[in-house]
């Protein structure tokens, strides 16, 4: 029976959490003929209990932005004494023990890097060196496979493009009962808005949405239906990213733009259902998880025409350029103004997210472990 450790520590996480809670859990309804150990950091213990028999945890208490991490997290690991490691996104200990399958998500910390010092160069040449030491890498778009083979020039062959998938928390809810209205009540909402999700970042493009929102407020002052729109941004460390606070200033939109931070996945789904349309304009994506989400719940999706999300949102989204603010606000008027074709986008939408499913991810995943442990 190959015993297999996977590094649960970010299980908390915006979207790396979303896939290793789901990725687990898929795993242990589909396998039970490994043995399985999840490391998980101490408050997190309970997160991922009565998966099985074949399922266990080993607490450890570092984070894996200390340097020690690097020589302390490879000597835990070898204690557990695995046939395979699985790292579900690059943040490899540098002697980290082989063989191990690392996930990359995307390839923004080498795509946009805001400093260019030392330290960055050392995190570029650990990011490089832990993919290139995977027996196996996963990816979760085929657009993110092409920025892994062009930037890291890592082979073809040993890398495998498995899609995440909508938690299932989202699938088949919209908003329609007492419960979720009581959650806006708690915030304070009663009004129409456009729904941004996600974490806060420059290459999310929030700024643009904020301009593009502008423009749409102007034209719906005297609007019967939208003429007192808001944007909710819900999404984490917006005081790191002053660039959107900003924004919202110099378009003097401060009464009407709403920051919620982080919120709990049931208050999440809340607001998706509740959305008139959830806007994701990004620059750059390894997938288009929160888009899928959003659909999943049964709304109308505006998003980017960038390739991973294309190859994640299909023909059910509006699509624009996230370079032109008034496209963006073009995307988002056609949607909001159009009832008949925001019905068709939500059940269009419904249907695409029911194609990414976990039991599938985590076949797929099984797959590279056999590939590397028979």
């Amino acid at each position: 029976m190959p015993h297999i450790v996977i590094d649960a520590r970010h299980i908390r996480h915006f979207g790396i959490g979303t896939y290793i809670r789901n990725l687990v859990r898929a795993l242990a309804r589909l396998d039970n003929a490994n043995r399985y150990t999840l490391v998980v950091r101490p408050p997190d213990s309970g997160e991922l209990a009565g998966l099985g028999p074949n399922f266990n945890t080993a607490i450890y208490d570092r984070p894996d932005t200390e340097l020690i991490h690097n020589i302390a997290f490879p000597r835990f690991v070898r204690t557990l004494r695995a046939n395979l490691c699985h790292i579900p996104l690059n943040s490899v200990a540098w002697w980290m023990p082989q063989p191990y399958v690392l996930t990359i998500h995307d390839m923004s910390s080498l795509l946009f890097a805001t400093h260019h010092d030392f330290r960055q160069t050392i995190r570029e040449e650990k990011y490089r060196r832990g993919a290139h030491r995977a027996a196996r890498v996963i990816t979760v778009s085929n657009s993110t496979c092409r920025d892994i083979e062009h930037v890291l020039h890592l082979p073809a062959e040993r890398i495998r493009t498995i899609y995440s998938a909508p938690d299932p928390a989202f699938t088949g809810n919209s908003f329609e009962c007492e419960h979720d209205r009581q959650i806006l009540d708690r915030y304070n909402i009663h009004y129409p808005f456009i729904l941004y999700a996600g974490t806060i970042r420059p290459r999310k493009n929030i700024p643009r949405l904020i301009e593009a929102f502008a423009v749409l407020r102007s034209e719906f002052e005297h609007h019967s239906t939208y003429g007192n729109l808001h944007l909710v941004i819900i999404g984490d460390e917006i005081s790191k990213n002053l660039s959107v606070r900003r924004a919202v200033a110099q378009a003097r939109m401060e009464p009407v733009v709403r920051f919620l931070g982080f919120v709990p996945l049931d208050t999440l789904r809340v607001f998706y259902g509740a959305a008139s349309v959830f806007a994701f304009p990004s620059l750059y994506e390894g997938f288009g998880l929160a888009p899928l989400e959003a659909m999943a719940c049964g709304t109308p999706v505006v998003a980017s025409d960038i390739a991973a999300l294309v190859e994640a949102v299909g023909d059910a989204a509006e699509l624009v350029s996230p370079d032109n603010v008034f496209d963006i606000a073009r995307g988002l008027r056609e949607v909001l103004l159009d009832e008949g074709r925001r019905l068709r986008m939500a059940e269009a939408g419904r249907e695409q997210a029911r194609r990414f499913h976990w039991d599938k991810t985590a076949k797929e995943v099984l797959d590279v472990y056999r590939e590397i442990t028979d």
